[in-house]
């Protein structure tokens, strides 16, 4: 089996119990109210921007797509899991909202020529075996002046917050476990221009409990259309 079938197979093993993690399924008013304020803070705003082009990779089930679908944004949900897709398009159905859900690599999106105003990452980077080549993927994906959101932090064990061991091989990974906002941050500074980082860990109601670790939102804006390295 292939790493990229083995990341494939245990995500779809983990797709049925995913939402029961406060912040995966957003099940409690508070953590959804939270993330939603998040959200918008983080998105362009004001008349100009209007509804957004937003790309969510690593979609998972797709708290987040209807969290964006329902302040009235287009997204596209990608995910390696077809069960993880699965659940996202039930989830939105449910809500009586639309958006686009495709099984593939979220380091490499099949979207095609699209572009989009937003790229949307959470918890993704440690799971890829190039996290640097994705950075330089994404941010080829935005229109010139586009936002980069990228929710990231440093787990305990590799399996983000404990549980069933990751994939065999899961350690020799760039960021096996996460990364810091000093390594993200240095990795996406020739991409962007401008960047900054919100550090999350301390407040508990996004996590729907205290949490110990580094978590953080990093925000960038790409000004120009980025090439990706072919190497």
């Amino acid at each position: 089996m292939t790493i990229s079938a083995a990341v494939s197979a245990y995500w779809d093993a983990a797709a049925p119990r995913f939402d029961e993690e406060p912040d995966h399924g957003l099940r409690a008013g508070e953590t959804r109210d939270a993330w939603a304020r998040l959200l918008n803070s983080w998105l362009p705003s004001g008349p100009a921007a209007g509804p957004l082009d937003v790309l969510d990779v690593g979609c998972g089930t797709g708290s987040l797509s209807l969290l964006l679908a329902e302040a009235g944004h287009r997204v596209t949900g990608v995910d390696l899991s077809p069960r993880m897709v699965v659940h996202a398009r039930a989830k939105l159905a449910a809500a009586g909202r639309a958006a686009r859900f495709l099984v593939g690599d979220a380091a490499r999106p099949p979207t095609g020529d699209d572009r989009y105003d937003v790229l949307l990452s959470r918890h993704l980077l440690w799971t890829l075996p190039d996290p640097h080549a994705a950075l330089r993927e994404w941010a080829a994906l935005l229109r010139p002046g586009g936002t980069l959101v990228l929710v990231e932090g440093r787990w305990r064990e590799s399996g983000e917050g404990g549980g069933t061991p990751y994939v065999p091989g899961a350690g020799a990974l760039p960021w096996a476990g996460g990364v810091g906002a000093g390594d993200l941050t240095a990795a996406l500074r020739p991409l962007v221009t401008d960047l900054r980082v919100e550090h999350l860990s301390a407040d508990a109601t996004l996590w729907g409990r205290a949490v110990a670790d580094e978590r953080y939102a990093l925000i960038a804006t790409v000004a120009t259309t980025t090439t990706v390295a072919t190497a």
